[in-house]
């Protein structure tokens, strides 16, 4: 009877322990567990907005969900693909598969080298096996053998009266299976390359703006942690012209995009040649490794303030930013210097202006039919002095109060083109003119077809995975009086249920060559 700890498993030590664990983090099913965990921990990317593509969407789920919302923001779900835990998983993956494929190709190119298997002794035994009898000697049926089994690596073992084939093929099948898991690696190196080195960034261009290509031109900007943004290609472009078109009225699918088309000149750099572009969605501008992407669009209305002294202090165009698909849009315009007091406007842009059934308007569609612009008037300090970033979209109201009218609600003004409305202070606001503007988005990711290439070479290996059958084949043949007795068997690597039939079919070929050979 054994006493208490004598069949106790001894403490792995931590070599022991680290060996173990590469063998765990190396194995297929780990990897497979990693990619399955990678592609869950991708769904979250897809469902709320990320800072590095949309900081205002972002910015607005924040403000939407007051309290899911700072959550997530902890967890990492607006930067999925820059998070702790995203990189853990994927940088597990990327040592899995390296750690996985190192010693299957080293197994590989030995299996290579090595000899096809001897024949077993009994045929009868393997799934598939066949006998038949020839007139032809034993050294012709090794020939013949030769012939037949052209796509195999062949072994021939002789005596006097007997002769083994031993034939083996589809090492391709191994092969794609390694250029599959090599691909995945490919895949990983360049998507990680391309974050770490590159840079991704959008700003809204109006109609006879431009747009150079340094860190304050920006509206949003993210960029990899290996990335210098000193080292941003110095391209520049202006917009001349832009063209939206939508479904007309009255026709199916009203008000639908058609057609969103950017025109103007780049230069490369100061001082080069300038070159025409024609960016159009999902046909981007490439310059100097940097992709220029039509994402959004909307309009700016060109607005001139005139303050109480009569000074214009005031006359650009401002974007408006659109929230539904009739582009139904809210801007902000900040006249930091009107006097006596500073002047903040919040309102709205009606591309087509038409009466909703309660009396207040709404835009019945997307292009600029009957344009009009309404307005709110805040005075007071903007806070522009402060010190602290604001965004150009968002009127900070702390200190500054609002014009009321005489029914006692906020004084609201409303503007068709060309229209002019008297201030509350005395001073004027114009409505000059309609100019549309552009988002465009600026992306650069070196090595940005490396993982295409790498998805190619993965399903070309993959199919060459599935299609190649690995098979063993033996042949022996020996001497029975005046006649040879062939005895032939077939093996498959991977369990098929068309062994058999490939087995007939090929002893078919195999004694029609036979009697070719010996008529």
């Amino acid at each position: 009877m054994s006493t208490d700890g004598q069949n106790a498993v001894p403490a792995l030590g931590s070599r022991e322990f680290t060996r173990w664990f590469w063998r765990q983090l190396t194995s297929m099913r780990t990897a497979l567990f990693l990619l399955l965990l990678l592609a869950i921990a991708a769904v979250p990317g897809s469902l709320v907005p990320q800072r590095g593509v949309d900081a205002r969407a972002t910015e607005a789920y924040l403000i939407d969900h007051p309290k899911l919302g700072p959550i997530l923001d902890n967890l990492g779900f607006f930067s999925v693909y820059t998070s702790p835990w995203f990189s853990a998983v994927y940088l597990l993956l990327l040592v899995s598969l390296v750690g996985c494929i190192l010693p299957r190709s080293f197994v590989y190119l030995r299996a290579l080298r090595a000899r096809p298997p001897k024949a077993p002794k009994n045929f009868s035994r393997l799934p598939a096996s066949a006998s038949f009898e020839t007139e032809a000697s034993i050294d012709q049926v090794a020939a013949v053998a030769r012939k037949v089994l052209r796509w195999a690596r062949v072994d021939v073992v002789s005596d006097k009266d007997r002769v083994e084939v031993s034939a083996e093929k589809g090492f391709l099948r191994e092969a794609g299976n390694l250029v599959f898991h090599v691909s995945v690696v490919v895949v990983l190196v360049g998507v990680a390359v391309g974050t770490l080195f590159g840079y991704r960034g959008s700003s809204i261009v109006t109609e006879g703006d431009g747009f150079s290509n340094v860190l304050t031109q920006y509206d949003e900007f993210g960029s990899g942690s290996l990335f210098d943004t000193d080292d941003l290609p110095p391209f520049s472009l202006q917009l001349d012209e832009f063209t939206a078109k939508f479904q007309p009225l009255g026709s199916a699918q009203a008000g639908a995009p058609r057609l969103f088309r950017a025109e103007g000149t780049y230069e490369t750099k100061p001082g080069e040649a300038t070159k025409a572009f024609d960016i159009t969605v999902n046909h981007p501008l490439s310059i100097d490794g940097t992709s220029v992407y039509l994402v959004g669009q909307g309009y700016a209305p060109v607005i001139k303030v005139t303050d109480a002294q009569g000074d214009v202090v005031f006359e650009d165009a401002v974007p408006f930013l659109p929230t539904d698909p009739s582009y139904t849009s809210n801007g902000v315009v900040k006249v930091p210097g009107a006097e006596p007091e500073e002047l903040g406007f919040q309102g709205f842009f009606l591309p087509t202006a038409i009466s909703g059934d309660d009396g207040i308007s709404i835009s019945a569609f997307p292009a600029a039919a009957n344009p009009l612009l309404g307005l709110f008037v805040w005075h007071g300090d903007l806070g522009l002095d402060d010190g602290l970033p604001q965004s150009v979209y968002v009127l900070d109201k702390t200190n500054m109060k609002q014009y009321l009218g005489p029914n006692g609600k906020g004084f609201r003004i409303s503007l068709s083109r060309g229209q002019e409305a008297d201030l509350p202070d005395g001073g004027t606001i114009e409505f000059v003119e309609l100019r549309q503007f552009v988002r465009f988005q600026f992306s650069s990711s070196p090595l940005v077809k490396v993982p295409l290439v790498g998805i190619v070479a993965g399903l070309l290996g993959l199919m060459v995975s599935l299609s190649v059958k690995p098979r063993r084949t033996w042949i022996r043949a020996r001497r029975e009086g005046s006649r040879t007795v062939v005895d032939v068997a077939a093996l498959d690597r991977v369990p098929r249920d068309d062994l058999p039939a490939d087995l007939d079919a090929f002893l078919t070929r195999f004694r029609q060559a036979l009697t070719q050979e010996n008529p």
